[in-house]
Parts: C-alpha cells; sequence; structure tokens
C-alpha cells in the first residue's frame, strides 16, 4: 500500500504469518494500510524495543502481536508502546494455544493488552478491534465499519 500505515503488525515467527493472512485481508478489506515485521522478543529483544518505541513516530495507531506459545511478544510490544496493543494467540504447542491465550490475558495491571481468540478468528478480530480502534477519530474508518458490520451481521444502523 502506499499509504502510510496505521496499523502495525508485528509476528514472533514467519510461521504466524499463515494465521495472520486473515488479519491482513481483513484491513485489507477496510483500505486499512499496514506494515508486518516479524521480531521475536526472544531471539530479538533489540529489534523488538526499536519496532514498539518507534511506532508512533512512525504515524502507527494501533499494534497487533501475533505469538505462541509462553507469547512473550504482545507484552513486551506494550510495555515499550503506550499504543493500543492487540494479541493474537497462535494456535501451537501441546496445549494448542491455550498457553499462549493466558500469558496475553493475564499481562499485570498497567501494561494491557486486548487479547482475541486464539488462531483465524482471532487474527480476523483483531484487525476488525483495529479498525473500531481507528474509528474512535476517523469518521471515514466508522462508516466502514458500520457498513461492514451491517452487511456481515444485519446489525441495525445506529441513529
Amino acid at each position: 500500500m502506499s499509504e502510510a500505515p496505521l496499523v502495525g503488525i508485528v509476528m514472533g515467527s514467519e510461521s504466524d504469518r499463515p494465521t495472520m493472512q486473515r488479519c491482513f485481508e481483513v484491513l485489507d478489506g477496510y483500505g486499512v494500510p499496514h506494515e508486518v515485521v516479524v521480531r521475536s522478543a526472544h531471539r530479538d529483544p533489540e529489534g523488538c524495543r526499536e519496532w514498539a518505541t518507534s511506532a508512533e513516530a512512525r504515524g502507527l495507531k494501533v499494534l497487533i502481536a501475533a505469538a505462541g506459545g509462553a507469547a512473550h511478544l504482545p507484552g513486551v510490544v506494550a510495555a515499550w508502546s503506550v499504543l493500543p496493543v492487540i494479541g493474537v494467540p497462535m494456535s501451537a504447542g501441546a496445549l494448542g494455544g491455550l498457553d499462549a491465550l493466558l500469558s496475553m490475558a493475564q499481562m499485570p495491571a498497567g501494561i494491557p493488552v486486548a487479547t482475541v481468540a486464539i488462531g483465524d478468528a482471532g487474527a480476523r478480530n483483531a484487525a476488525h478491534l483495529a479498525m473500531a480502534i481507528l474509528a474512535l477519530n476517523d469518521p471515514g474508518a466508522k462508516d466502514k465499519l458500520i457498513k461492514r458490520r451491517v452487511a456481515n451481521r444485519g446489525m441495525p444502523r445506529p441513529a
């Protein structure tokens, strides 16, 4: 996309891409420019810090972090940025993503991570939640969000 990205997406591993493709598709459907990077909280902590601390200055408004296993990535990103962070637990390992879900949902007070469902549905909902956050200050984004919800769910259009 040629526009400056509004949503930053960070994945802990390239293996998260097939699931996160659902997120990219939803954002593309809304016409929301986004960037996608791979940064590991464990293998590249400095790269993760640099990406998160520079996000706001680069014009990003919402951050989405996908990780599996112990799933430290969303919490690390939230610790380094005051932007809203949405965690997407990846379905992986012996617990099928439950460990990642609990890691994200149990962040200490003061470092919030909005956590969505495990896997594909979570990846999609992360994009919809990012759009809802963007819609708070962008009437055009709000209109797109309402149109999508009305079309998909038969939701009555608000007055």
